[in-house]
């Protein structure tokens, strides 16, 4: 390399080294000559071209991933940092080939939403190699454990225990829950929590669902079919197929069932009728993911840890009296 660029060896130990007395054309010829040659940049010099960092989302139909979106770019551009959004599409690209490209544009670190990482049953291995070649990764909302990564998460405990407490407040006593894959982390907590302050919750008034409004509408009507008569949902998308579930069963919402969501995503307060959900802090969460983000490419070690983030319950007209009969 030292050849190829016309400098001597040491010049180019310091460069890769990060150490000064290094003019700066120098040094930027001595890293276009590591491109070329094909080898890979140090940990401390990744993505320094462009300050890259990779985004990576399940979906954007989902309005909750865009406001995430919106304002991770935002704080990492305040940064200088020039976000890569790598976006999910039903037999495209998939998050291991996403990583595998990030890894060729030598991002200096990835914030994952919603990814694989929250379902036990995933493939992993790409989570794996980012650790291996030491790239800065947040997760943001309930990975599993053995992953190694910070993150940021809403406190999905203290979310159904709103909606709970909120339901039977209003006097329901048979309260279903519409959740995620039985592998998926923020569903088993929300379950959990849901069996703790109802003491015993029975199995047929948990249904599963794909998370759509579709998978929301076929889990209520097995719901509805039970005889619940509020539905807690663990997201805004679901919690619609619900409402449109009662009403293709000619139940009114929220006369005779109510439904709570999650999230408060964008637009929830112009359904018909406007939705109850819980809504997650995502200003806070977007923020505290990048601030842990650019710490560790700053060098600085950052624990392992999840920062757990308080939700809000914001009633709205989903909700209603138990009927009485």
């Amino acid at each position: 390399m030292a050849k190829k660029v016309g400098v001597s060896e040491a010049t180019v130990s310091r460069v890769l080294n990060g150490k000064p007395g290094v003019s700066e054309a120098t040094r930027q010829a001595v890293l276009t000559a590591l491109d070329v040659l094909g080898y890979e940049r140090p940990t401390q010099l990744r993505g320094e071209r462009a300050r890259l960092v990779g985004l990576v989302l399940p979906e954007l139909q989902n309005p909750i991933f865009p406001a995430f979106a919106e304002v991770i770019g935002g704080a990492l551009a305040q940064l200088g940092l020039t976000p890569v959004l790598c976006t999910q599409t039903k037999g495209g690209v998939s998050e291991a080939d996403y990583v595998e490209l990030l890894l060729q544009q030598q991002v200096s670190g990835v914030v994952f939403a919603g990814g694989l990482y929250a379902q036990a049953d995933a493939p992993h291995d790409h989570y794996r190699l980012l650790a291996e070649r030491n790239i800065p990764v947040v997760l943001v909302n309930a990975a599993i454990e053995h992953l190694g990564f910070p993150g940021v998460s809403c406190d999905d405990a203290v979310a159904v225990e709103q909606a709970w407490r909120h339901l039977a407040s209003l006097g329901h006593e048979r309260i279903g829950l519409v959740l995620g894959p039985g592998d998926h982390v923020p569903s088993a907590r929300k379950l959990a929590a849901a069996r703790a302050i109802a003491g015993a919750l029975p199995d047929e008034f948990v249904a599963r669902a794909i998370f759509s409004i579709e998978g929301g509408h076929a889990a209520a009507a097995r719901l509805i079919d039970r005889g619940v008569t509020g539905i807690i949902c663990a997201s805004d998308p679901l919690a619609l197929g619900a409402v449109r579930a009662a009403r293709r069963k000619g139940y009114g919402v929220p006369g005779r069932i109510s439904v709570v969501g999650y999230d408060d995503s964008a637009f929830m307060n112009c359904t018909e009728p406007p939705l109850t959900t819980v809504r997650q802090p995502i200003e806070a969460m977007g923020r505290a993911a990048v601030e842990l983000l650019n710490a560790q490419i700053g060098g600085t070690a950052v624990p392992a840890e999840e920062l757990l983030f308080e939700p809000e319950l914001v009633v709205r007209g989903s909700t209603a009296q138990a009927p009485r009969d």
